[in-house]
C-alpha cells in the first residue's frame, strides 16, 4: 500500500496508519527507544523517559503490547514485579524509530536555519 492510501475511508482508519501512529507517538518513540536498550521495570521506565504521566506510559506500553512490539512480564513475587521488553516485531520497530531519532539529532542544526530562514522571510 502506497503512503498515499492512507487516509481515513468513512469512519475506519486505516490499519497501517494507526500501528505508524502508535509506533511514532511522543511516547511511543522514548518507551521503544528505552527499551531497545534493555527490559525496564515501569517505574524505572518512567524515570528514564521523564515528563509522563503514570497513566500515559500505562496507556502506551498497553498499546504497544497489543501490537505485539512490546512484551509485559508480570513476576510473582512480593511486591509485584513487572517487566517490559521488546518482542522480535518491537525491537526491529524500535531500531527504525531511533534511526529516525538519530537523523533528526544530526540534522538539528540544518533543521534550526530553515526554521529561521522561514521566521525571517515572513517577518
Amino acid at each position: 500500500m502506497a503512503v498515499s492510501e492512507w487516509r481515513i475511508d468513512g469512519e475506519a482508519m486505516c490499519p497501517y496508519r494507526l500501528v505508524l501512529e502508535h509506533v511514532t507517538s511522543r511516547w511511543g518513540v522514548l518507551v521503544l527507544i528505552r527499551l531497545l536498550e534493555r527490559p525496564h521495570r515501569f517505574s524505572e521506565l518512567r524515570r528514564a523517559i521523564g515528563r509522563v504521566s503514570e497513566k500515559m506510559l500505562a496507556q502506551t506500553l498497553q498499546t504497544l503490547e497489543r501490537d505485539g512490539l512490546v512484551h509485559r512480564e508480570a513476576k510473582p513475587v512480593i511486591p509485584p514485579r513487572v517487566d517490559y521488553s521488546l518482542t522480535a516485531l518491537g525491537r526491529e520497530a524500535a531500531e527504525q524509530v531511533q534511526a529516525l531519532a538519530g537523523w533528526t539529532e544530526r540534522r538539528m542544526a540544518e533543521v534550526e536555519r530553515a526554521r529561521r530562514a522561514y521566521d525571517e522571510a515572513r517577518a
